[in-house]
């Protein structure tokens, strides 16, 4: 028997409560990697799941949680053994397929990546997704050019995972980090993380000029809608743009004007189908660009599974800053 986070659909609703489960009902999974979940967190997707405030799931009932880390139990893939400590970042996790917020989990283990030795089960779980989306937008304005020294960065939605993790990663990289947030109170969090300025989200969510005086050399977008067209409107020349979130919306009001006068770039960034070359090299750079001091600033706090779905609620209501970790043992 083992604990879970199980959501049940019902014709009032979804029910969300801590069950214990036969470890016969685990799903099955190609070259199945049976692993004792250690910690998990709680992503925004994994919240509008528990709160039924998205389609998130797709099978019902659910075990929500798309991160997790812990301790291979049994295995039939060549590249894990018993004993070996691994990590999940989407593939499906919480929304196909059984996720991580339960004692056990059985996966696919072409889904799965080593714990980097430099990180415990819990900085992983703290950094988790959105540590790990932050660092792929982070590599992608690399590899686009994007060198420290020049104009500022935008970060948007900064005072969540993806934007906090974003604005310390930027930080540690030398340059000059603008984070945009509808929280007064956090400025002097996000100025700790290495913001320069804080600037009020009100200033980008709101319909804008299809072209606007250029601010920015790059930004790190995770609230789509109106902020990420105008934080396209605001990109000097040549400039780049990572998308990779939809806090204030899927839709995308914007014009071509910025793409074809001013060259700037749109590169999208997924997180959950990733190649796993691209996830090791992410998570190999966030080992190298993170401390432990900043990572524990992010996610400095830990509940237990039974917590989570109160969690949930907070993160929906905007009642959260960075991160939290759920000990599952």
């Amino acid at each position: 028997m083992f604990n879970a986070l199980l959501l049940e659909k019902t014709d009032a609703g979804v029910n969300a409560g801590v069950r214990q489960l036969e470890t016969s009902a685990l799903p099955a999974a190609e070259e199945a990697v049976l692993v004792s979940v250690e910690y998990s967190t709680i992503n925004y997707k994994d919240a509008l799941a528990i709160t039924n405030r998205g389609p998130v799931v797709r099978k019902w009932p659910m075990v929500p949680g798309i991160d997790g880390a812990g301790l291979v139990l049994e295995s039939s893939h060549p590249r894990f053994g018993v004993g070996d400590h691994v990590l999940l970042n989407g593939f499906g996790a919480g929304e196909a397929h059984w996720g991580c917020l339960a004692q056990l989990a059985r996966m696919n283990g072409n889904w799965l990546i080593s714990l980097p030795e430099v990180f415990t089960p819990r900085d992983a779980m703290a950094i988790g997704t959105a540590g790990y989306t932050a660092m792929l937008c982070v590599l992608a304005l690399e590899d686009a050019g994007l060198k420290p020294g020049s104009d500022p960065v935008l970060v948007t939605g900064a005072a969540g995972g993806v934007g906090s993790f974003a604005i310390a990663l930027l930080a540690a990289g030398g340059h000059e980090v603008i984070a945009s947030s509808g929280k007064s109170t956090e400025h002097e969090y996000l100025k700790r993380l290495g913001a320069s300025q804080v600037i009020d989200r009100a200033s980008l969510g709101a319909p804008g000029k299809p072209l606007q005086k250029e601010r920015f050399a790059a930004v790190i977008d995770s609230v789509g809608s109106h902020t990420l067209a105008n934080a396209c409107a605001q990109v000097r020349y040549g400039g780049v743009v990572t998308a990779c979130g939809l806090a204030q919306g899927m839709d995308f009001p914007a014009s071509v004007a910025p793409f074809i006068l001013r060259a700037v770039r749109l590169i999208g960034i997924d997180s959950v189908m990733a190649p796993i070359a691209l996830r090791e090299r992410a998570w190999n750079q966030l080992g190298r660009r993170l401390s432990r001091e900043t990572i524990n600033a992010i996610a400095p706090t830990t509940v237990e599974l039974a917590a989570s779905i109160d969690t949930a609620h907070a993160l929906m209501e905007g009642r959260m800053r960075g991160r939290t970790v759920v000990a599952i043992h």
